[in-house]
């Protein structure tokens, strides 16, 4: 049976890891998402890990490589590292490298990526990547280089086959950003298992909100990938001694045209919440899309509207039962 070790170990750097990582099963990849086709190759290298009585360990690369290549794309991520981590962690991964992607490390031939972190650094056992995995400077290294590898020098190897929901969509990461950006939360929780999240500190905003009888918490949307814009049901889960307390609430994601604003922000207003959460972790979780962002003629069409999304997202989220997937995790719930 594989070891598992009680929290999971971060590094930094491939050189020097120590030897209790070496010789273990690695999965390798972005798994921007961690989505149920990332989860299923975790899952595939864990399985290994316990066949071969070792730990369970995963490679991946921050920032995305895409991000390096391609700097003045529009935002993409779905997951910070932060996150990342959270959900190796819930997914029982005991070891993980996180690879700083720079001009040095793209400049890596597959062969050189392959010594330096697979037969080098851990050393592994077996090797578990997706189907469409592609490493080396020039895209230069996929599957069927890694399998040729696998027989050459020793280790066991897996590539998982695409993994596809009931309609035939297959979970990945583009088609996650395609809900997002078509205002589908929910299409977009069905492919990650669980409902997409904006992560960050709560920063203090203009405080129109607290003025007209919704205090808002506010959170940049900074690199994540821009969702459609407009009004969300949401979870709003408030992180403090790593642990997070959930809440329902209603979230603005948008430029406030009645406010003549430009800059995409978050505004989360938190249902029967009174706590002063500035600089504060929060997590927001997108359920249900209410409808899109408009520009209000004033103050008092505004606060009418706020209350009737308000009423519709208490209403959508208290039907959620507590086996739904749309709930957030069991961290703790308010």
């Amino acid at each position: 049976m594989a070891t598992k070790t009680a929290a999971m170990r971060i590094f930094r750097h491939v050189a020097g890891l120590p030897d209790f990582v070496r010789g273990t099963s690695v999965a390798i990849g972005n798994f921007d998402g961690v989505h149920l086709g990332h989860q299923a190759v975790i899952s595939e290298a864990a399985a290994h890990a316990t066949e071969l009585d070792t730990s369970l360990s995963v490679i991946t690369f921050e920032p995305h490589p895409r991000r390096f290549f391609r700097p003045d794309e529009a935002p993409f991520q779905l997951t910070p590292l932060r996150s990342k981590v959270r959900r190796f962690q819930a997914a029982g991964v005991d070891n993980l490298l996180v690879v700083h992607f720079d001009a040095e490390t793209s400049k890596l031939g597959h062969e050189e990526f392959l010594g330096t972190f697979v037969t080098g650094g851990f050393q592994a056992r077996h090797v578990t990547v997706g189907y469409d995995f592609v490493f080396g400077s020039g895209r230069g290294g996929d599957v069927d280089f890694l399998r040729s590898c696998a027989a050459r020098d020793g280790f066991g190897f897996s590539a998982v086959e695409p993994v596809k929901d009931a309609s035939g969509t297959i979970y990945s990461s583009t088609n996650i950003r395609n809900c997002l950006r078509d205002g589908n939360p929910l299409g977009a929780a069905r492919l990650l298992g669980h409902p997409w999240e904006i992560e960050g500190r709560v920063i203090k905003g203009d405080q129109r909100g607290r003025q007209i009888g919704f205090p808002t918490a506010n959170v940049s949307l900074d690199d994540y990938v821009e969702p459609a814009l407009g009004v969300y049901a949401v979870w709003a889960g408030v992180e403090e001694g790593g642990v997070t307390t959930w809440h329902p609430g209603c979230a603005n994601v948008g430029r406030r045209p009645t406010f003549d604003k430009d800059d995409v922000n978050v505004e989360v207003y938190i249902f029967d919440f009174t706590d002063d959460i500035y600089d504060k972790l929060l997590r927001v979780a997108l359920v249900e899309y209410i409808r899109p962002e408009k520009k209000f003629d004033g103050i008092a069409q505004l606060r009418e509207q706020i209350a009737l999304d308000s009423h519709d997202a208490r209403a959508l989220l208290d039907s959620i039962g507590k086996d739904d997937f749309r709930r957030p995790p069991e961290e703790g719930r308010g």
